[in-house]
């Protein structure tokens, strides 16, 4: 029975749900799909070519005494990561892979079908971001909810929240219809920065692309920069997905996945006296 003293507002429109749904489903499978294609040369460079002597990141396997260990290069620093990078399998049947078959689509090592895939839920994922755009603009969905304004943005409440945050302080009342100063710079950073980042170094690793808009390549200091700003801009948004289940879990698992399924969200009222 849902708590009498709490109020349930419309926080989420239909489209902002269904997009935000679509995103789940298309980044999952673009992450799957991406680590297979990566599995095909599990190394990262800068640059325009592949420096096989000098990789910035390598994941692969070593033989170690009587066993095969599985190894990932940073820089110059070596981490053992048998079981997880580099070598991994079910016990008797381990197998030098970059990935474990569990975290790919294909589940097993196949290039082609893996590009297959990967395109298909790339054009979707792009398709789906230009719904929540126009409809978000149109509506003024992103202008009236996403960007901070004055009071946001004062060095006092970007503290407070902050120390909030820290502390898992969620707000209640009139606050808790609105997205604070922390949550709009997360977003806007997403899809402002990491989304566009990953769409347009995806581009440039397309032959087909390449050949339209060179210059492109250029932008990003080559191919193989390319290549590796895409993979880093990958695990920026796995690092931006895990917090953000972090803080749904935190502040109330079923409200927050209520409200992104019905568009109801159940705000507590703020007690007498309390600070804001």
């Amino acid at each position: 029975m849902a708590d009498p003293q709490k109020v349930l507002v419309y926080r989420h429109a239909a489209v902002t749900r269904i997009t935000h749904w679509i995103n789940v489903l298309a980044l999952t499978l673009l992450l799957m799909s991406g680590l297979n294609i990566f599995g095909a040369h599990p190394a990262l460079y800068w640059g325009q070519k592949s420096t096989f002597a000098r990789p910035w990141v390598s994941i692969g396997a070593e033989q170690h005494g009587a066993k095969m260990e599985g190894v990932t290069w940073i820089g110059r620093t070596k981490f053992r990561t048998t079981g997880v990078l580099g070598y991994s399998g079910k016990p008797g049947a381990e197998e030098q892979v970059a990935f474990p078959s569990w975290a790919t689509v294909p589940s097993e090592r196949d290039l082609a079908d893996s590009r297959h895939w990967h395109f298909f839920f790339a054009w979707l994922f792009v398709l789906n971001g230009l719904v929540y755009w126009l409809v978000g603009l149109g509506r003024g969905h992103i202008v009236k909810d996403l960007v901070p304004n004055q009071h946001d943005v004062a060095p006092k409440n970007i503290w407070h929240e902050i120390v909030a945050h820290a502390q898992l302080k969620f707000p209640k009342g009139e606050e808790a219809r609105h997205y604070n100063v922390l949550q709009k710079g997360a977003y806007l950073a997403v899809i402002l920065v990491l989304l566009p980042l990953m769409v347009l170094t995806g581009l440039c690793m397309s032959p087909g692309f390449d050949a339209g808009a060179p210059w492109l390549v250029d932008v990003f200091g080559g191919r193989q920069s390319a290549r590796t700003i895409h993979f880093l801009t990958a695990f920026a948004i796995i690092g931006f997905v895990l917090l953000h289940l972090f803080m749904v879990v935190a502040s109330g698992t079923w409200n927050n996945v209520r409200s992104m399924i019905t568009g109801r969200y159940a705000i507590a009222p703020e007690k007498t006296g309390e600070a804001a």
